[in-house]
């Protein structure tokens, strides 16, 4: 119930603050006093009544639409918290991150009177649309904020009394509120605790959506409360800080600004407990905590992906999905192989046309080996500025060069310490680049710019190209003894056109991007058409054209020839030329000049769509005709 005196303190403010322009300091709080300041900019007329329109039924459907995961996962929680509630007459609210109301479960008769101010599905409830409220003033302060009576902007709201909380997503971003409303002349003295006890529990089953299969840290100072909504939860990736709920941050002394930016070492200085133990961690503040970490598990492609509830999305087709890696019988094995020279320190090279999954295949051998649990640390070696190149492989000190980062970087080499280094595009890297690399790779240890001091690494290192490095080596254009340092394995990846049957890639594609699951199928003619065609861009290429499919098409059809993109229709599958047969056997660079010849002849000598094509960037296609002495 209220306080006696608080109806009095609130109607004496309100004289103060509309009738006589005062401040009424120490009437109401300061967050209700700041609010009311922002309406009175905004023109909002506090004795007037507000003038809420509800969006059309239409709308309504596309923002329930749009939210269905956030609120398929919310309704638990609304259930629960009207069921602790329902005697005092309330209603439970869901809203949208603006400030729409998406669901709402109530008293019948609370509901008749609630109606009269719009507390129904559809109407804002932010500050603009309907002054100082719970739910509006707490997306403005991003806090758990309580809004009582008169304490309401529009004297019409004087008759609510409402509890709401904004739901925070891993990354720091609201996805919706949670508000608990009745009458302001029965008062719940808990709602605001019943509120921001029911969004933990949210919050902590959408970090579980969200990182399912993920290498989660949980913390807390009580082993008791590992494992509940009041465990801290953490995610590094790389040895950064990517995602973490509010009592991570809290324990930590953080702010949401700081994820993407915090390294492990900067916060613990303890090392992580093994995957699936639990082990006491000492904070670098020296507080201890307990600590468990997940054991990291492969999503297979029939389970469900993790979708975050913020995706906009249609219900009707589900979110489209990275398919699971899909291997032969035969790459299995030579995968299995490579992975146990990886484990014996022997570097591996990836050989194969753009396109044929060379970082889907590393991260597969990552996975499989005995650094499964340490950071996987992707170089794309092609697309780094030859400027940068040097600065973000070895990291620089702070103030080594302009524009450098106030606090200095480590380097993508030292991120990789203790796991897998992976070094896409090699062959595009500069000579003088390779001889620094080459030294660091022998001597396991990397020196930042601007620094002195190495710093020792521990990595396995793969390497991948589209080129033949060899006959690179050979003319000079790619060092011969960083060739031979990288290059002590091999595994070349087959072309798309290579497989031999084709047809049942694509099928084994169709069902790891869940096109099985929403459902939708492919027609038996329309595989064969695709598997008659030679794939230029291979995997990208192929990959790119099956989601194309699935999201343009109905859910329960069957896709056939007609549903191809017109340029494809244009293409008959069966008559489409293909590479002489000692193409297939010669090297790399005269099947990637053959494959460029036949895009950019098949667009009409349009690069830009030939780079599309095959899945490049402009670019590069000429940077290739360049090195190839062709016009």
């Amino acid at each position: 119930m209220r306080h006696p005196g608080f109806t009095e303190s609130i109607n004496t403010a309100r004289r103060s603050f509309f009738d006589s322009g005062a401040e009424p300091r120490g009437l109401v709080s300061e967050t209700i006093l700041a609010s009311w300041r922002r309406c009175r900019m905004q023109g909002l007329v506090a004795d007037a009544q507000p003038s809420v329109t509800l969006v059309e039924r239409h709308q309504l459907d596309e923002m329930q639409e749009q939210h269905e995961a956030l609120c398929r996962l919310c309704r638990p929680e609304l259930e629960a918290l009207y069921a602790s509630a329902n005697h005092a007459g309330s209603i439970v609210v869901l809203t949208s991150p603006n400030g729409f109301i998406l669901d709402a479960l109530g008293n019948a008769d609370f509901l008749d009177k609630a109606a009269r101010v719009s507390l129904r599905p559809g109407a804002p409830w932010s500050e603009a649309a309907t002054g100082t409220n719970a739910i509006g003033t707490a997306l403005i302060e991003r806090r758990a904020i309580e809004v009582r009576g008169g304490e309401h902007y529009y004297a019409p709201h004087k008759v609510l009394s409402c509890s709401a909380s904004p739901i925070f997503d891993p990354h720091g971003e609201v996805v919706g509120v949670l508000d608990l409303s009745g009458e302001s002349s029965s008062h719940h003295l808990h709602a605001l605790g019943m509120v921001q006890l029911a969004v933990e529990q949210i919050e902590h089953r959408l970090f579980e959506s969200d990182f399912d299969g993920a290498d989660i840290v949980r913390i807390q100072p009580d082993a008791a409360l590992l494992g509940t909504a009041r465990e801290g939860m953490l995610v590094f990736e790389a040895h950064k800080l990517v995602a973490a709920n509010r009592h991570a941050l809290r324990l930590l002394g953080m702010d949401w600004s700081e994820l993407g930016k915090r390294r492990y070492d900067e916060l613990f200085a303890s090392a992580l407990p093994r995957p699936g133990s639990v082990a006491g961690m000492r904070c670098q503040s020296g507080e201890m905590v307990h600590a468990r970490r997940d054991m990291p598990r492969q999503i297979s492609a029939p389970s469900r992906t993790p979708q975050s509830t913020h995706v906009q999305r249609s219900t009707h087709v589900k979110p489209l999905r990275s398919p699971a890696p899909v291997f032969s019988a035969t790459m299995n094995e030579a995968i299995d192989r490579s992975v146990r020279l990886l484990d014996a320190d022997i570097p591996l090279l990836l050989q194969g046309e753009t396109g044929t999954g060379k970082e889907v295949v590393a991260r597969e051998l990552h996975r499989r080996s005995a650094r499964a649990g340490a950071p996987f640390i992707a170089v794309n070696c092609a697309a780094l500025p030859e400027s940068l190149i040097e600065s973000e492989l070895f990291g620089y000190l702070p103030g080594a060069f302009t524009g450098a980062r106030r606090d200095g970087s480590p380097g993508l080499l030292r991120e990789a310490d203790g796991g897998t280094l992976f070094l896409d595009e090699l062959g595009d890297m500069p000579l003088a680049m390779q001889s620094r690399l080459l030294r660091v790779l022998q001597e396991r240890e990397v020196t930042p710019l601007g620094g002195s001091r190495a710093h020792p690494i521990d990595v396995t290192v793969i390497a991948a190209t589209h080129r033949d490095l060899a006959a690179a080596a050979e003319r000079g254009e790619f060092r011969s003894d960083l060739y031979y340092r990288i290059a002590q394995s091999t595994l070349r990846l087959p072309a798309l056109r290579e497989h031999v049957d084709l047809a049942s890639v694509i099928e084994q594609l169709w069902r790891a991007l869940g096109g099985d699951q929403i459902p939708m199928h492919l027609h038996p003619e329309l595989v064969q058409d695709l598997a008659a065609r030679r794939w230029p861009g291979n995997l990208r290429q192929l990959v790119g054209l099956l989601r194309s499919l699935m999201a343009l098409g109905d859910v329960g059809s069957v896709l056939t020839r007609r549903d191809l993109p017109d340029e494809l229709q244009r293409q008959s599958g069966t008559s489409a030329p293909s590479l002489p047969h000692g193409n297939l056997s010669g090297s790399l660079e005269s099947i990637e000049l053959h494959a460029i010849d036949e895009a950019i002849a098949t667009c009409d000598g349009n690069v830009a769509a030939a780079a599309r094509k095959l899945g490049v960037s402009r670019s590069t296609i000429y940077r290739r005709l360049a090195q190839h002495g062709a016009d």
